[in-house]
Formats: C-alpha cells, sequence, structure tokens
C-alpha cells in the first residue's frame, strides 16, 4: 500500500512515517523545499518537494496513492503574519483534500487538534462531543485549525472517505522545533523554569499518538473524531514527574495568573516591534487559563488505543533531547 503523509518531516508526522514504515508501506513525504528533513534521515521513503499552498503539485504528489495523513500544519503561538497561518492550515488543508478526492484515496487521517474541541476549562474533561464554537477558540493556532476542521467536514460531505483525529500533548523523540510542550520540558533541563502556573495538560507519547493515526485510518468510523490521548496531569505533577527523572528540583513557586498575563502582554508588544518571538506568548498564556484536560475513552475503545506511562514518555523526550544538543551541559550539571 502506498501512502502519502504531509508535515513528515516534523514531530508527529516523521513518527506516523516510521509507524507505516513499520506496517511495511510504501510512503511518499511531503517536504517543502530547503526544510529540515534531518527527521527523515536514513528512512527507506520516497520524498515529494511540494508546498501545500500549491493545489497542482499536490494532485501529482497523490497520484497512485492508497491512503493519505494529512498531518501538517503550521504551529506557533506567535506569528506577526497571520495571514500564512491560515493559508497553510487551512487553504492547505482545502488543498490537499480535493486533491485526495480526485485521487480517489481510500481513507484519510486528518490530525486536528484538542483545542479545536470543546473544554469545560474546570479540570473536568472535553470529549470529542463538548459544545464547542469559533468563539472559545484562543489564537490564531487554535482558529486555523478549528476553520480547518470544518474544511474537512465539509470533504466528508462530498464523500471524502476521512477520520479525524485529534491528538493532545504529545511528547518524545523527534520534537526538533521543539514544540511549546518540548520547549518546557528543554527549558526545565536547562535550569530555566523556576516557577509553574496552576495548569493541566493531557499528555501522550507521541509514538502512541502515531499509532493511534493508524488506527483510526484502520478502524475509525468515516466522519468521526477521536482523541489520541493518554494522562491527565497539571503542570505541577508533569514537574515532578520530571524531578524523579532528572534528580533536578521541581519549581516550587505558584506564580499567579494575572501579572504574568500582564508580563505576555508587554512581552507580545516588544515582539511586534522587534520582530522577535516573544519569551512568553500571550496566546500560551491566556491557553494556561483552562485545564486542558480530555477523555480519550472513544479511541481506547474503538480503536484499541494503547498508551505506555506518562513517565516513560517523559523520559524518552528527556533523552532525546539531552542527546541531540538541545541541553546546556553546565548548566544542567549545575
Amino acid at each position: 500500500m502506498k501512502v502519502f503523509v504531509t508535515g513528515a518531516t516534523g514531530f508527529i508526522g516523521a513518527s506516523i512515517v516510521r509507524e507505516l514504515l513499520k506496517d511495511g508501506c510504501e510512503v511518499r513525504a511531503l517536504a517543502r523545499a530547503g526544510s529540515d528533513r534531518s527527521n527523515l534521515k536514513g528512512l527507506d521513503l520516497e520524498i515529494f518537494e511540494g508546498d501545500l499552498r500549491d493545489a497542482g503539485g499536490l494532485r501529482k504528489g497523490l497520484a497512485g496513492c492508497d491512503q493519505l495523513y494529512h498531518a501538517a500544519a503550521d504551529y506557533r503561538l506567535w506569528t506577526r503574519r497571520p495571514a500564512e497561518m491560515y493559508d497553510i492550515n487551512v487553504g492547505g488543508t482545502r488543498n490537499i483534500l480535493e486533491a485526495a478526492l480526485h485521487a480517489g484515496v481510500s481513507r484519510v487521517a486528518y490530525t486536528s487538534s484538542v483545542g479545536t474541541l470543546g473544554n469545560p476549562g474546570d479540570g473536568t474533561p472535553g470529549t470529542e462531543s463538548t459544545p464547542v464554537s469559533l468563539a472559545d477558540m484562543v489564537g490564531h493556532y487554535k482558529r486555523s485549525k478549528f476553520l480547518a476542521e470544518r474544511e474537512a467536514e465539509r470533504f466528508i460531505a462530498r464523500g471524502l472517505p476521512l477520520v479525524i483525529v485529534n491528538p493532545s500533548t504529545p511528547i518524545g523523540p523527534l520534537d526538533i522545533k521543539p514544540t511549546p510542550t518540548g520547549k518546557i520540558i528543554v527549558d526545565f533541563l536547562n535550569g530555566k523554569m523556576p516557577a509553574y502556573l496552576d495548569t493541566g495538560l493531557n499528555i501522550i507519547d507521541v509514538e502512541d499518538c502515531a499509532r493511534g493515526h493508524i488506527l483510526a485510518a484502520e478502524r475509525g468510523t468515516v466522519g468521526e473524531k477521536y482523541i489520541l490521548g493518554n494522562e491527565n496531569l497539571t503542570l505541577k505533577q508533569i514537574f515532578g514527574l520530571l524531578e524523579r527523572i532528572t534528580g533536578r528540583p521541581a519549581p516550587r513557586i505558584r506564580l499567579p495568573y494575572a501579572p504574568i498575563l500582564a508580563a505576555a502582554c508587554i512581552n507580545e508588544a516588544i515582539s511586534w516591534c522587534t520582530g522577535r518571538e516573544p519569551l512568553i506568548p500571550l496566546t500560551g498564556v491566556r491557553m494556561a487559563r483552562k485545564i486542558m484536560f480530555f477523555d480519550s475513552a472513544k479511541a481506547v475503545r474503538e480503536l484499541g488505543l494503547k498508551s505506555r506511562p506518562v513517565e516513560e514518555s517523559l523520559q524518552r523526550a528527556v533523552d532525546w533531547f539531552r542527546d541531540n544538543g538541545y541541553v546546556n551541559v553546565r548548566t544542567a550539571r549545575g
């Protein structure tokens, strides 16, 4: 079976590629010209150079493919040019799904996000059916992914055999950027995390998340959504596990929300002047106001999703960041 994967050079996408290769699939990976392809180094696959904004090129890329895994997205908590994010996340999704419909693929697994789902925010886990609207979306990334999910639903109505997966917060190897959650781990390892906010996340190993995509393509019901998550943990609990893994002391100071929000506003104003990414993204702080807990029971029940212990996933992330030069050795030892 030949499979087309977008976002293959990124965190989740590269793990999806590896899981597909384990299953004996023939993989064609979309990669932009000049992109960092270190996550694909040494893998037996075909690179198709293209761009989600090039509808004609995507048709060529999908020719002869049986399935599509659309994992590509512009994932940033701050951008000086929001229109670019919408071009990729919304327009690019429209383009790739149109190409998939034209190619007649047998199944599409579309990578959305739990950020597009409803969430009470008080520690009660959200589900695939928790009410939500565009007004609930905080920041351009969430808004663009929410709108992209609506595009996916329109293609389902047109007959595209598509399943939506909503990953929670993946951690583990290959987080080359790193993601905002990966950056939290890196900052902790480098002694740059003196305090924490009172918030929470649902954590899943990136490899288990990738396998969940494949299970969704194999067993998922067309038109349905599946949360790919594992364990709900507060940020304080996550730092406690990192302390146990690394021996570094976890931050003990819980920061109040209001002054951090004010600092983020000032930081973002400076970034608009300088063009540099803010140290404290305002969107990230606003998102942290909600406890982002989710229930993945549907994926466990209908797809057979399995997840390793979160502590093991954190250990894998720590080892990968250390092995790949993200940790200042002198700071870490200190």
